[in-house]
């Protein structure tokens, strides 16, 4: 049974929320705790200018209470030169002022093990070398040169220890709706030391742009040892390489058999040239008078009455007819409804050919499995709704791909792939046995009616799904895997919507558009939006927050709102009428509880409770977990600008000198993620030669004591899917702050491989 219910939310808005009464049967677990990486001391070591710095995780398992600054667990001995020096107990951190630069160090809980020896860094940063790939041309003879890019950690050998692995993307790399050819991606893994293991080219057929590729990195059998799982294609090759460093094999992915029967070869180019998709678009003209849409009446009969001109040609079309009428699509009918409808430019795309998913063996790059990715694009778009609205931009909404690990069942790691959030909306959910991929769910919105795929307004409209159909329009940039219902398993928070761990849809929320806006008094999703945040944004009510930011401009109810993460209804927010581009939450204000929130174009600054107290936040590019007090920090900086770290109240604390942020405007490290050390967060940025991944250590002595955030499921998760397409920090499961109540702070229930 499915109802909508209306909420009443203050005096702000009556919310409209789609609850699902009858959920799928839970799926049945092993009674012992969630799966979680067996992990080392991970003891860092660095000089600076008061001392030498030491910091060591805390493991979930060695938790065994809470105190009042914190979490109970054993106390530490630090070790120098293999005599004692110091006992801690309430931390996991300690400055050393007698150390020197030959020293050499461990730690170990009192009568435990000792951490493996680690001496200082030279400075708080250190250096992962990286092998650059070489430059290239495109087929149009443009030149490309590549830069590291995002980056996600895995312990790909089981030793306790992270690798690092890093993508790299060209300098023509586009976004989807740019025209032009890209080179290829390459995914590299790395030892800490620099030491390459591989090298994933992932061909000319998978087009290079924050939107086409979202790899996942994770142990997904439990076996101790990550996995990898993107998206693939004919060409995609495995470089591995020998312990000198030298290339050792080179080998393509498995094809499944019915496309090598088909004559499909690794060799095969399925990028179009302007004279290609020219050639593209004759051929489906051609085919007008069958497409099932016409068929079946939904569709306008005539490619003239689509365009609004006289009938002039008869159907079936003749090559030489659909060869005028793509004449006139391209040269007038296009133009005439946006001017930078320049079709004749429109070449690098890859609207054909198969597409695959493939599971990688982390420590070698081997190929364990390759599937084919579901769904396909089915078309250039057309159907996805690319060619309806004013700016044409065939294969757009067809490739909006996003990617998530989640713990569906409360125990075990799934991987999660979408493609579309615009229109027909789609996530597919796998679990890896370390054999096979078995599908667990899989959602369809179905297909966004239209009455002209040339002209009309597909956003914001129902699918044809009867459960999924108002998910259209909802989804974000990126997505987040969270207990929003708190019953021990992970939804998928899809932007506007929600979808329960069984695969049922948890809610897709909507509101009463406000006066001011294109229809007073209607309901409308709050649709789409660039970012998104989930945590216990407000620990003062139950439950977990949502704050988010819509860029529907005067069709959305909101341009920024707080939404309790549970139900979807809006807690606060503010009608803009524009694009609402950026927002973070972060606890900036100490004197506030909770986090605070904030947006762009003039949002202001609000307290978690939905009070303003500011017209502008402090940047939104990416937060961070630096400083020792448990508040939030920014990292700034985007193009040439060299990137920082800063705090609101107290300015700047880090300049990156030297490195370099990535994704254009968006400004985005390559990672940020608790990757050794204690509860703080490392910055991982590429230099500006890309040569290395910069790593930096937050060296602020702490009296807070915390296990390493890669013990709690849903921050671990969203460490994985940080990389995906617009880059959004990752959030603990509780709520994390100088107001943090630690009686409320779970303790970790995982068994460790």
């Amino acid at each position: 049974m499915r109802a909508w219910n209306r909420v009443r939310v203050g005096a702000l808005v009556t919310v409209a929320v789609m609850v699902v009464g009858t959920p799928l049967p839970a799926v049945a677990a092993p009674a012992r705790g969630v799966q979680l990486e067996k992990l080392d001391r991970g003891l860092v070591v660095a000089s600076t200018g008061e001392g030498t710095f030491l910091s060591w995780r805390l493991l979930g398992h060695e938790v065994t209470g809470r105190t009042a600054t914190g979490m109970a667990g054993p106390a530490f001995a630090v070790y120098r030169d293999g005599r004692r020096i110091a006992t801690v107990t309430d931390s996991t951190n300690y400055l050393d002022p007698g150390g020197s630069a030959s020293s050499v160090y461990q730690v170990a809980p009192v009568r435990g093990k000792r951490s493996a020896p680690a001496t200082a860094w030279a400075g708080t940063h250190l250096d992962l070398p990286l092998r650059k790939p070489a430059d290239g041309v495109t087929p149009a003879g443009e030149a490309y040169t590549y830069s590291a890019n995002d980056l996600s950690v895995g312990d790909v050998d089981g030793d306790g220890s992270y690798e690092y692995i890093v993508k790299w993307d060209p300098s023509n790399s586009k976004d989807v709706s740019q025209v032009g050819y890209t080179g290829n991606v390459f995914i590299d893994a790395y030892e800490l030391d620099g030491t390459p293991l591989y090298r994933i080219d992932l061909g000319v057929n998978v087009r290079a742009g924050a939107h086409y590729t979202q790899f996942l990195v994770y142990d997904f059998d439990g076996d101790g040892r990550s996995e990898m799982m993107f998206k693939t294609a004919p060409g995609t090759k495995i470089i591995r390489y020998d312990r000198t460093g030298a290339v050792k094999s080179e080998r393509f992915i498995t094809m499944p058999r019915e496309d090598v029967r088909a004559g499909v070869k690794h060799t095969d180019d399925y990028r179009m040239s302007a004279a290609d998709y020219f050639e593209h678009l004759v051929t489906m003209f051609q085919g007008w008078d069958t497409h099932p849409e016409v068929v079946r009446g939904a569709w306008p009969k005539t490619l003239e009455e689509a365009f609004g001109i006289p009938p002039a040609y008869p159907y079936p079309l003749s090559r030489a007819d659909a060869t005028a009428l793509a004449n006139h699509f391209v040269d007038v009918y296009a133009p005439a409804r946006s001017t930078r409808n320049l079709l004749r430019n429109f070449a690098g795309f890859i609207v054909d050919g198969p597409e695959y998913l493939t599971v990688f063996e982390g420590a070698t790059g081997r190929e364990l499995q390759t599937v084919r990715y579901e769904p396909g694009r089915h078309d250039d778009g057309l159907m996805w709704g690319d060619y309806a609205m004013p700016r044409i931009e065939p294969g757009n909404r067809v490739d909006r791909f996003l990617a998530t690990v989640a713990y569906l069942d409360g125990k075990h790691p799934s991987a999660v792939f979408a493609r579309g959030y615009y229109t027909r909306t789609t996530l597919v959910a796998y679990d890896w046995d370390g054999r096979r991929l078995h599908k667990r769910w899989y959602v369809d919105s179905g297909w966004t009616p239209m009455t002209n795929p040339f002209n009309d307004t597909p956003h914001g409209r129902d699918g044809t799904d009867p459960e999924f159909r108002t998910i259209t329009t909802q989804g974000a940039h990126s997505l987040s895997s969270a207990d929003v219902d708190e019953d021990g398993k992970q939804e998928i928070v899809y932007g506007a919507a929600t979808i329960d761990h069984d695969g049922s849809l948890l809610y897709s929320s909507f509101a009463t558009m406000p006066d001011g806006s294109a229809a007073p008094g209607t309901t409308a999703r709050l649709g789409h939006g660039d970012a998104m945040h989930v945590t216990d944004i407000d620990p003062t009510r139950p439950g977990k927050e949502i704050y988010m930011v819509h860029e529907g401009g005067t069709g959305a109810p909101y341009g920024h709102a707080m939404r309790d993460a549970k139900t979807g209804a809006v807690l606060f927010g503010t009608y803009s009428g524009v694009d609402t581009g950026r927002g973070m939450v972060g606890d900036i204000l100490p004197e506030h509880p909770g986090l605070e929130a904030w947006a762009s174009t003039g949002m202001g600054l609000w307290t978690a409770q939905g009070q303003k107290i500011g017209a502008a936040g402090p940047g939104t590019n990416q937060s961070i977990r630096w400083a020792a007090d448990l508040s939030t920090q920014i990292v700034d900086g985007a193009l040439a600008v060299t990137p920082s770290i800063e705090d609101y109240r107290r300015g700047r604390l880090l300049t990156a000198e030297g490195t370099l942020a990535n994704n254009g405007t968006k400004g985005n490290p390559s990672l940020v993620a608790d990757i050794f050390g204690d509860w703080r967060e490392e910055l991982l940025m590429r230099t500006a030669d890309s040569s290395a991944i910069r790593i930096y250590l937050s060296t602020e002595v702490t009296a807070h004591k915390l296990y390493t955030l890669m013990h709690d499921p849903q921050y671990r998760a969203e460490v994985a899917r940080q990389q995906t397409t617009y880059n959004q920090p990752s959030y603990t499961s509780f709520h994390l702050g100088t107001g943090t109540v630690w009686a409320t702070v779970p303790v970790p229930n995982g068994h460790y491989r």
